[in-house]
């Protein structure tokens, strides 16, 4: 026996969650699917729990600044890694729940605890059950990836599912991979103790493309943990139950290895061929990014499960998305924000807009600054980084920022919504600045910016605004 539904949401992430929320206000025949485990990946092993790790990671570490500040004994603190770490889990834990109590624990049977698969177009096996949908949105996320002969080693070898469920730190550590994860999460163990040594087999950190960011980011990195770039790694057993880690010369000895080398997307159990879609040479469907329709099927692919943008507030806007053309009369297409990643080390390394290598020279100016003599910064000890811009040469207009920077979240954010907002840097100059505040980093910059392109009037100054 079949059960008809209007729609059908496989996958209760955030990308489906959000999805759900947009398919209520039509429809109350729906179904959402979900066989594993509950609680979005950002409150269960994402962003959430990382970031409260970072959080007690930078409180322990901010004790080195205290001599210098005059306040005594701070080298004499310690931490219990034990119950650091179930802090952490207890948050997480807070997190996790209040996903589930906002969501999924009111469902009744609309919610499914299954796994899915296509039996054909339309078609759905979940557990014993069969479910025909007229509109079908997949959200379901994506794992881990982790080599082959890498899993051989057991409980040694760790990713972002596992990371968090540690009782005890280990002494060693070797993270694999350099992007945001493996970034925030070396940094933050190597601050509470733990011997890290972070590896790529890419000569780039945190996905920096402009080699000048990239390189004062190694620099600053580097400082703290050793990093081991332009190699890949390989690992073996020692006899005495660690591992050994090798890039090119080099080879470390460690009790555990985090591995950071990126993300599958959860495609492979569903049976997409039976529904009739095909894969591309990535092994994904091809799918419209601004209406997230598969094709002309009817079938929407929202969040990380597409590996396009695998961030929390772009798998809301993809589930909302998908959410609403699955119960529209015709998709509509939506215009998607201006692209903002950040990764949470210690300075933040930010990319907003565009990409430098995304950008023709020919037509884009660049200006940079670094933070030595920022007075908020010095003040704070964060006094490290550099800040580049992109902007258009013809117009002014603001096209992209790369950062390694002190409370770099925050000046992404601005420069975001000055994207967002199509304003050009001789507007933005005229902008108030208070003092002192790290975004007053930004005046040098878009004074140097506004003077390239010709914008600076002859007889007063730029940041000045006649009535």
């Amino acid at each position: 026996m079949e059960q008809n539904v209007d729609v059908a949401i496989i996958g209760a992430g955030s990308a489906g969650l959000y999805a759900l929320g947009q398919v209520k206000r039509k429809t109350d025949n729906y179904v959402l699917i979900d066989g594993g485990e509950l609680g979005t990946t950002c409150a269960r092993v994402g962003c959430m729990p990382s970031k409260a790790l970072i959080q007690v990671a930078e409180d322990f570490h901010r004790r080195l600044m205290f001599a210098r500040e005059g306040i005594e004994d701070g080298y004499a603190l310690t931490l219990n890694g034990a119950d650091a770490l179930e802090h952490v889990q207890d948050l997480r834990d807070i997190f996790v729940d209040k996903v589930l109590s906002s969501s999924i624990d009111d469902m009744g049977e609309e919610f499914i605890a299954e796994n899915a698969r296509f039996l054909e177009p339309g078609l759905l096996e979940v557990g014993e059950r069969r479910i025909r949908a007229k509109r079908i949105v997949i959200a379901t996320g994506s794992a881990p990836i982790v080599p082959e002969p890498w899993k051989a080693f057991g409980d040694r070898i760790l990713t972002t599912d596992e990371i968090f469920e540690l009782e005890a730190l280990p002494e060693s550590m070797a993270v694999i991979g350099l992007g945001v994860v493996g970034l925030e999460l070396g940094q933050a163990f190597n601050r509470l103790g733990v011997s890290v040594t972070g590896i790529d087999q890419i000569d780039r950190i945190g996905h920096l493309d402009d080699p000048q960011v990239n390189d004062t980011a190694i620099e600053l990195l580097g400082k703290e943990m050793p990093l081991w770039l332009g190699q890949p790694a390989t690992v073996a057993e020692t006899g005495d139950g660690r591992l050994e880690v090798k890039a090119g010369k080099k080879s470390v000895v460690v009790e555990k290895i985090l591995v950071c080398i990126g993300r599958r997307p959860n495609l492979q159990q569903l049976g997409l061929e039976k529904a009739g879609i095909e894969l591309n040479d990535k092994g994904l469907p091809d799918y419209n990014p601004n209406t997230m329709q598969i094709g002309d099927k009817p079938v929407f692919l929202a969040g990380d499960v597409n590996a396009d943008r695998p961030l929390l507030h772009e798998a809301a806007d993809e589930g909302r998305i998908a959410g609403i053309n699955a119960v529209a009369a015709k998709p509509r297409a939506f215009r998607r924000k201006t692209a903002l990643y950040i990764t949470f080390s210690d300075p933040n390394i930010v990319l907003v807009g565009k990409r430098l290598s995304d950008l023709d020279p020919a037509t884009t100016m660049t200006g940079s600054v670094t933070f030595g003599m920022l007075g908020r910064a010095l003040i704070m000890g964060k006094n490290k980084g550099i800040l580049r811009l992109y902007a258009d040469k013809a117009s002014g207009r603001l096209l992209g920022a790369s950062m390694v920077a002190p409370h770099g979240e925050h000046l992404g954010h601005l420069l975001n919504w000055c994207i967002e907002q199509n304003l050009p840097v001789q507007q933005m100059l005229r902008m108030p600045f208070y003092h002192p505040v790290i975004e007053e980093a930004l005046q040098p910059v878009l004074r140097d910016l506004v003077a390239q392109g010709g914008f600076e009037p002859d007889d007063y100054p730029p940041d000045l605004e006649l009535l």
